[in-house]
């Protein structure tokens, strides 16, 4: 094998270019092995925690008598693009609270407030929450 020598100018030494080139490659592709491990074990930790943040947020909660509204006092508008946003109901360690009374600016222009209702079925009753929607 052939070697080229590089005279170093400053100290005066001969450097062997292809073996610090190997070195440095060989050095490189370890850590790049090491950050491609590390890599994958945070991306699959992120997704698993995320997949199960998503579960728990979907939880469904069934209440057997609905909670009572309380009685909230319509104020005036902020601007005529305003919509009120009335009954609506936020689940709160596993307890319906009361989140509905306020104003509130569609998310884009002439999209409309979808008000929230309670359905019932077997399990008893549940919050579907209202949403924003197009025109």
């Amino acid at each position: 094998m052939n070697y080229e020598v590089i005279m170093n100018t400053s100290t005066g030494s001969n450097v062997n270019v292809s073996k610090c080139t190997a070195f440095m490659n060989s050095a490189k592709k370890s850590i790049m092995g090491v950050s491609k491990k590390y890599l994958l074990r945070i991306t699959i930790l992120g997704g698993l925690i995320i997949a199960a943040s998503s579960y728990s947020a979907s939880a469904q909660i069934f209440v057997k008598v609905r909670p009572a509204a309380p009685v909230v006092v319509r104020t005036t508008a902020p601007s005529p693009r305003h919509v009120w946003i009335g009954e609506e109901w936020t689940v709160r360690n596993g307890v319906y609270v009361h989140t509905g009374g306020y104003w509130a600016l569609p998310p884009h222009p002439g999209w409309v407030w979808i008000s929230g209702h309670w359905i019932h079925d077997r399990r008893g009753e549940q919050w579907v929450p209202g949403h924003w929607a197009r025109r």
